[in-house]
């Protein structure tokens, strides 16, 4: 049996955080090219109260962080955009248009992990909401990012027209707010313990060290 860590990121694709932290985690990676890591990423909505139509950005962010909570936003996004070209990522703020509803973002996300492309649909997302100013709340949106993740397009259109997996991911995320998560991107390492917000990569390289202390088995399947 081989000694393997499982991480669980739990995350947002309206997240700027879960970007930077997404990128962080790919840099954590190789520092530690010698310990078999396996990820899966887990829904998290920031705001699961948002229509399906998804809310003006500008007046969505104007109602989150007004008074005394402007300087608060304020702040982060001066950091935000000073750690993003160290990423090599990009954060066009004043150019969203829609805050969207990510719901539909999340069955595509679980569609893209039963098919392999997590990372690229993960990182198809980001681009697409930050960096292109897309709203990923619209279906057409998402089908143009499956594709380009290597996802049959067809049949995500036809997914994403039926109401397939939204309870599957609505009690998933239920699971992880239940556990205790309510911010992200949180990283959980074998179940056991977890590390909040877009943590430096040496931090992040740290703590899978620290979960391969206690790692989880690989059943031996050879006979």
């Amino acid at each position: 049996m081989s000694k393997t860590v499982s991480v669980d990121i739990v995350a947002d694709f309206v997240c700027p955080w879960c970007w930077l932290g997404k990128r962080n985690w790919d840099a954590a990676l190789k520092q530690v090219p010698d310990i078999k890591v396996e990820t899966t990423w887990r829904p998290y909505q920031l705001d699961p109260t948002i229509a399906r139509e998804g809310r003006p950005y500008r007046d969505y962010m104007k109602a989150k962080f007004s008074g005394e909570h402007a300087e608060r936003w304020k702040q982060m996004r001066e950091y935000l955009e000073a750690a993003a070209p160290d990423a090599g990522i990009a954060f066009r703020f004043d150019d969203i248009k829609t805050r969207p509803n990510t719901l539909n973002a999340h069955r595509l996300m679980r569609w893209a992990s039963g098919q392999g492309k997590a990372e690229a649909m993960a990182e198809e997302l980001f681009e697409a909401f930050f960096r292109r100013t897309e709203d990923i709340g619209d279906p057409a949106v998402l089908a143009a990012c499956a594709e380009a993740a290597g996802l049959d397009r067809p049949i995500i259109e036809d997914l994403l027209s039926s109401d397939r997996d939204e309870k599957a991911v609505w009690d998933e995320e239920m699971f992880y707010r239940k556990l205790g998560v309510s911010g992200v991107p949180t990283y959980i390492f074998n179940g056991q313990f977890a590390v909040s917000g877009a943590q430096e990569p040496a931090a992040l390289a740290d703590a899978i060290r620290e979960a391969l202390k206690n790692p989880v088995e690989e059943e031996d399947v050879s006979q």
